[in-house]
């Protein structure tokens, strides 16, 4: 197997057009990595510039320790699936799968058998003699998959592959996606702009925005502890409350409460953020309670998203994601925040303060 690098990679398209910027990453053997940002923020560029569809303006693409930045995609082994599947409309499932081994000249009966294989473990066999024309969605997406798989690469790219499918088809695929590569001990790469599939699938989480790597780790740690204001409010649905606060001395008002800042917080302007999900109602004992006028609910099936102006500061709107089987009513709703459940951001560069 090959792991994959890229090292101090920028692509320029003018002075004012740079959607990469300086990028370094490293994707090791049976890692799955997931590229996730805002539309414009350089995924679908990175994945080109691994494919070899555009050339880096600086820094290089390495796959097994070799430079491949000068070679053409063909000489890369890359597969790669396309969020339009790119099928070929006149061939047959199986011609379609195999059809990347038959312009590498394999043996017949090495094309039969690959085939053969990844099919089967993709459920394709009864549609093998099969157009595209006549298949769902959802077939032509595990068709486009399995040319993928039957290469057998050194590395994997998906192109937001699932995102022309409805949302149950969806959730069925991603959870087939999960196995089939839980098996693969090539690096993935994994464009999407789905938050759900990028906690589900993958090993690593690249957060991207404007070019710059944001963050990259374990998606739970991208949840738990996001590196600055932009992955906190981006990661997360729904999302996270942040509310820019002036200090005075060591605390911050929150309507009619103040709450302590953390030691490390030095800035005069600090950013607090708490995601809906840990709001909740106040037990006896909690320290930090605030109480707003409820504007708006939203049911969510299990659970009710929960808006109120903050009394003391009617500007301020907090959400929460509360039990759907209560009744809110429209006044002085209180709502504890759990300490160990509030991020900390410097009001001026975003960057996170620990405790």
């Amino acid at each position: 197997m090959a792991k994959l690098e890229l090292q101090n990679l920028t692509k320029a398209y003018s002075r004012d057009i740079v959607p990469v910027k300086t990028l370094n990453l490293t994707v090791e053997d049976n890692e799955f990595l997931t590229l996730v940002g805002p539309s414009g923020c350089g995924k679908s560029t990175i994945l080109r510039l691994i494919a070899g569809l555009d050339q880096p303006t600086e820094g290089q693409v390495l796959i097994g320790n070799r430079d491949v930045s000068p070679l053409p995609p063909g000489d890369r082994n890359i597969a790669m699936v396309f969020q339009s599947y790119a099928l070929y409309p006149h061939m047959t499932v199986g011609d379609n799968i195999a059809s990347g081994l038959k312009m590498r000249h394999l043996p017949a009966g090495d094309i039969q058998k690959r085939v053969q294989e990844v099919s089967g473990l993709l459920g394709l066999d009864p549609l093998l003699d099969r157009k595209p024309a006549k298949l769902s969605g959802g077939q032509r997406q595990r068709v486009a998959l399995a040319r993928a798989l039957v290469r057998n690469p050194d590395v994997f790219l998906l192109d937001e592959p699932l995102s022309n499918l409805d949302a149950l088809l969806r959730e069925q695929v991603r959870a087939d996606l999960k196995q089939i590569f839980a098996d693969q001990k090539s690096p993935i790469v994994y464009v999407t702009h789905d938050q759900t599939e990028a906690m589900t699938l993958s090993t690593k989480v690249a957060v991207l925005n404007q070019g710059h790597l944001q963050q990259l780790g374990h998606p739970h740690d991208i949840y738990k502890t996001p590196a600055n204001r932009f992955v906190a409010s981006f990661i997360g649905s729904p999302q996270m409350n942040l509310f820019t606060l002036s200090r005075t001395g060591n605390d911050v008002a929150l309507g009619n409460f103040r709450i302590p800042l953390p030691r490390t917080a030095q800035s005069t302007a600090v950013v607090l953020g708490i995601r809906p999900e840990h709001l909740r109602l106040p037990r006896e004992g909690d320290a930090l309670v605030v109480s707003g006028d409820v504007f708006l609910v939203e049911n969510l099936g299990m659970h009710d998203l929960v808006s109120l102006r903050v009394q003391g500061d009617p500007s301020l709107t907090l959400r929460a994601l509360l039990p759907a089987d209560a009744t809110w009513g429209r006044e002085d709703l209180k709502l504890a925040l759990p300490p160990e459940t509030i991020h900390w951001f410097d009001g001026e560069t975003g960057q996170r303060f620990n405790p």
